[in-house]
């Protein structure tokens, strides 16, 4: 059973083509990725105690229902936003793109492409770590009953989860803001690189939506191609920071969030109104949450047990009979 825009995500992904070596447009390494740790803050040693509450809260859920973040993509060496120490907000004054200003800024769009033309073929590359693989497995045993994701980087659907919803979308799709149409990204990426066959602009450190850092004056002259349908604009199919989830899309995941019995959070400070309404939801229901993530969330005052951990180190070592 796939979720709304599922079928389309895995089309595109098994498009995609990792490039080795040296992306021909920047000085980018994509042949091998960052160290897999390196955006991962410190956490204390698992406490074995700690680990046994968590067993036995999965093995006594019948229906669980999982909401991730981006503490679960570090570990695959994705950087995120606001892990203390080595997100983007800590490590720079950068900071990411707003709905609005893509839509009324040509200049806003260019940007936000060229940097994202640069940085796809690395972004596009990352695979799934163990705990996105122990997610899959728990779906594949009957444990898990929907999985919702934060995340825009399809690695749960790379992880071969179905039970899935991509709440904020996916990078991995594009799609026209006037006539709806989309395609694969990495489709676009040929578009670009026929339309900027001279171009080239060296990266600036690689930022956790896709792209990397580049000067205003490297973007100047590159070209955006616009929709083939109906020459519109063209944008990611994902919530920018000050947009909104579709109501048809929050039903859904409500409805899947009212079969459940029990909720984990993983990889999450949940400071996002769109992931925090479900815990709030839950909590209501009186549904007991379980929190896995490094540093403190927004929803610790609802959870029935919190555990200060990776999830690439945790969830694995959870056994179901």
């Amino acid at each position: 059973m796939m979720s709304m825009g599922m079928t389309s995500t895995l089309k595109a992904i098994k498009g995609c083509r990792v490039l080795p070596g040296l992306h021909p447009r920047c000085s980018c390494s994509t042949g091998k990725p960052p160290q897999t740790l390196a955006f991962v803050p410190a956490s204390p040693p698992l406490d074995p105690l700690e680990v046994k509450k968590l067993q036995d809260f999965i093995c006594s859920s019948q229906r669980l229902f999982v909401i991730t973040g981006a503490g679960i993509s570090t570990e695959s060496g994705i950087p995120d936003y606001r892990s203390e120490g080595v997100g983007l907000y800590a490590r720079t004054d950068r900071r990411p793109i707003q709905h609005a200003e893509f839509l009324r800024s040509f200049r806003a769009r260019q940007r936000y492409w060229a940097r994202n033309f640069v940085g796809w073929p690395q972004f596009s590359s990352y695979q799934p770590n163990v705990a996105h693989l122990a997610l899959r497995k728990w779906e594949t045993l009957g444990k898990l009953h929907w999985l919702v994701t934060q995340n825009v980087d399809a690695l749960h659907v790379k992880a071969g989860s179905q039970r899935l919803t991509e709440l904020h979308g996916s990078t991995h799709r594009v799609l026209c803001l006037s006539c709806g149409h989309q395609m694969p990204r990495v489709e676009l990426q040929e578009h670009f690189e026929a339309l900027n066959p001279t171009w080239s602009a060296t990266a600036h450190g690689v930022a956790p939506d896709g792209d990397v850092f580049l000067t205003d004056e490297q973007v100047q002259s590159f070209h955006v191609p616009s929709c083939n349908e109906c020459g519109g604009h063209l944008k990611p199919d994902v919530t920018f920071f000050g947009d909104t989830v579709s109501r048809e899309k929050v039903d859904f995941v409500y409805q899947h969030l009212h079969e459940s019995d029990s909720v984990l959070v993983a990889g999450s400070s949940m400071q996002v109104f769109s992931a925090y309404k479900f815990a709030l939801a839950a909590h209501d229901r009186k549904l007991p949450i379980a929190i896995v993530n490094i540093g403190p969330t927004r929803s610790d005052h609802l959870a029935f047990l919190k555990l200060n951990a990776r999830c690439g180190e945790l969830l694995p070592l959870i056994v179901l009979q």
